[in-house]
């Protein structure tokens, strides 16, 4: 494992295990010990990767974090990439030091539209601002894409194709 200078986020946002709402049903539902953030660099993956989605190619994405630009934002890790992309400031970008989700709670996908955060949204990270960011998922061009949820902005933005793509409709992760 790595460390990241300073931190990897405010003291409610460091990889230790998290008693937030949070997990997905599908493709798997988290079961054990709460969720925690594992720094992750280079491509690799611990085996207890919690499996967030879907690429157009059929690969399993992972729920993932990184920095950028003073956020620490929910993403996808693609294995086949070896990195993490997170959607910010209308771009999609690689990152090759991240944090992925391990472990869980029993927890589920829950469907909303335009921000609607259910109860038990699992935090995943923070804008520059301090606003908190939970874990989303939308549907895009086959894929099942991870991303960010910005409740300001009632959206959940996805990193896809060299872009950040805003989406309306999407699923948010909670704990039961």
């Amino acid at each position: 494992m790595i460390s990241f200078p300073g931190g990897i986020g405010p003291p409610s946002m460091e990889p230790t295990p998290s008693t937030d709402p949070s997990a997905p049903n599908e493709p798997q539902a988290l079961v054990g010990k709460a969720p925690s953030w594992v720094p992750t660099a280079g491509g690799e993956f611990p085996d207890n990767a919690f499996e967030g989605g879907q690429d157009v190619n059929g690969e399993t994405l992972y729920i993932a974090r990184a920095r950028h630009e003073d956020a620490l934002i929910p993403g996808k890790f693609v294995p086949s990439h070896s990195v993490c992309y997170v959607a910010f400031g209308g771009g999609e970008h690689a990152k090759d030091e991240y944090e992925v989700l391990c472990g869980g709670a029993d927890a589920t996908w829950v469907p909303t539209e335009a921000g609607a955060l259910p109860p038990n949204a699992f935090p995943g990270g923070n804008t520059e601002d301090g606003e908190t960011l939970y874990i989303g998922r939308a549907s895009h061009e086959g894929s099942l894409t991870i991303g960010k949820v910005q409740p300001s902005h009632n959206t959940c933005y996805i990193p896809f194709d060299g872009v950040e793509v805003p989406k309306d409709e999407f699923e948010v992760l909670v704990i039961n």
